[in-house]
């Protein structure tokens, strides 16, 4: 993966497909706390062939800069247009995962004319105490889980019933813990507590009637992490945005219902 200098960090991108939209605009994918951008991988499997994708690793993960201390929303979103600059790319469609839902309506409201389109991801406009504890809590676990014990309580956070009830996806899952467990590049606790800080603070409500782009907020019901009344509250802030809320999925709805999720995106990514 090769590494821009922006904002104060070296930052760690990859591009994937070639780009065969008629209007050329590549796909910028930004994803959430904890996660690097290979997360991305099974959703790539599909758009590579109809976009030029974009993937970072956010700061304070994968193989990007972790500078100690708190980061904002808005900070994360400077990296990304710095990026944007520094491969000479003036303007992207941007999906953004949970915390990277939360860079992407900053890098719409800070930087507007770098953004085509919005998909927003089990997002939200701000935390609740609820929201701003569970965070908390998340980094209290990092501190004090081995990382499959750590692994184990984030599935617990973002997979629904559903998922947990079926017997191929409750292997897959285990499958998973196993290979969190042995990552070489695991993510060290400042950066977390860094990322966990940006999830907290973020505080976009006052500022999304700015955001004049197509924008699809999509979500799951059962979503324990980011609840509904997030999505809809960035759904009913954003003018002229649409919501999708899958009935039965949680948080990682897109990894319970790939099937249907990828082509969905992508759909509405090549009519906006």
């Amino acid at each position: 993966m090769p590494t821009v200098k922006t904002n104060g960090i070296h930052l760690h991108y990859e591009e994937r497909g070639s780009g065969a939209t008629p209007d050329d605009v590549p796909l910028l994918l930004i994803m959430g706390i904890t996660a690097p951008g290979s997360v991305w991988n099974v959703h790539l499997a599909d758009w590579q062939y109809h976009f030029r994708c974009i993937i970072g690793d956010n700061r304070g993960v994968g193989l990007s800069d972790k500078p100690a201390g708190t980061y904002s929303s808005e900070q994360m979103a400077d990296d990304y247009a710095g990026l944007l600059d520094a491969i000479q790319i003036d303007k992207v469609r941007v999906v953004g995962c949970s915390m990277g839902s939360t860079i992407a309506q900053q890098l719409a409201i800070r930087h507007p004319d770098k953004v085509h389109s919005l998909v927003l991801m089990c997002p939200w406009a701000r935390c609740d105490h609820y929201a701003k504890s569970l965070f908390q809590h998340i980094m209290n676990c990092k501190a004090r889980f081995r990382p499959e014990e750590f692994s184990l309580y984030i599935q617990l956070l973002i997979f629904s019933k559903s998922s947990w009830d079926d017997a191929e996806k409750h292997e897959e899952l285990a499958t998973g813990r196993k290979q969190d467990g042995a990552n070489p590049f695991p993510q060290p606790l400042h950066g977390l507590e860094g990322q966990a800080a940006a999830c907290i603070s973020h505080n976009a409500l006052a500022d999304l009637h700015k955001i004049e782009k197509p924008t699809l907020v999509i979500g799951g019901r059962q979503d324990i992490f980011t609840p509904v009344w997030m999505a809809e509250e960035v759904a009913n802030g954003i003018p002229g945005s649409e919501l999708y809320l899958y009935d039965n999925l949680g948080h990682a709805f897109h990894f319970e219902d790939t099937a249907d999720f990828n082509p969905r995106i992508r759909n509405w990514l090549l009519a906006h």
